[in-house]
């Protein structure tokens, strides 16, 4: 199997990883893989820091208009921001 397609795999886990409810074996195997795998170490730093952030916030904060924009842009929600 290539290092692409661990990648997806392990991507696909890392919701469960975080929250700890994956298996013991999977995630020995997912914190092994983060040890050599800067790309999905990112993925989940982000992950883990926007749940972080997401939780401290005690109050609603208004995205600026030109960041949203762009931020739907990338998700391809841009039928929802009108």
């Amino acid at each position: 199997m290539s290092d692409q397609q661990h990648c997806k795999d392990y991507l696909t886990q890392i919701s469960d990883f975080i929250d700890g409810d994956l298996h013991p074996q999977l995630c020995a195997q997912l914190e092994e893989h983060l040890q050599n795998c800067e790309n999905c170490t990112i993925v989940v730093n982000t992950m883990k820091r926007t749940i972080e952030l997401y939780r401290v916030s005690t109050e609603p904060q208004e995205i600026p208009q030109d960041v949203r924009a762009r931020l739907f842009k990338c998700l391809y929600l841009d039928d929802f921001r009108k």
